[in-house]
């Protein structure tokens, strides 16, 4: 099993900055691809960013520039460091977890508010 546990969310003003954090733990690998996902109410969820178990990422257009993603694999966190936030970045940020040769693990979400 893999236990994923966000943290970092919370209220903060436009253009202010917000660093998530992700904790894995349980049966991961040493191979595994991590990623950031969100969903705005009344929206699809959407994927944010990602990064491989070669530490190479990828973003949404919207927040190139803005959001960076990162993991410390010595300690199985990913982290989502966000900065210059709008409030078209309000959602729950979930993490996610891909082992190789295993199915997609969510964690329970976070919720950002941007806001004034």
């Amino acid at each position: 099993q893999v236990q994923l546990v966000e943290s970092g969310g919370g209220l903060v003003a436009p253009g202010g900055s917000l660093k998530l954090s992700c904790a894995a733990s349980g049966s991961i690998g040493s191979i595994y691809a991590m990623a950031w996902y969100r969903q705005a109410p009344g929206k699809q969820r959407e994927l944010v960013a990602g990064i491989n178990s070669e530490g190479e990422t990828n973003y949404k257009d919207s927040v190139k520039g803005r959001f960076t993603i990162s993991r410390d694999s010595a300690k199985n966190t990913m982290y989502l460091q966000m900065n210059n936030v709008n409030p078209e970045d309000t959602a729950v940020y979930y993490c996610t977890l891909k082992p190789y040769g295993d199915s997609i693990h969510w964690g329970q979400g976070t919720e950002v508010t941007v806001s004034s």
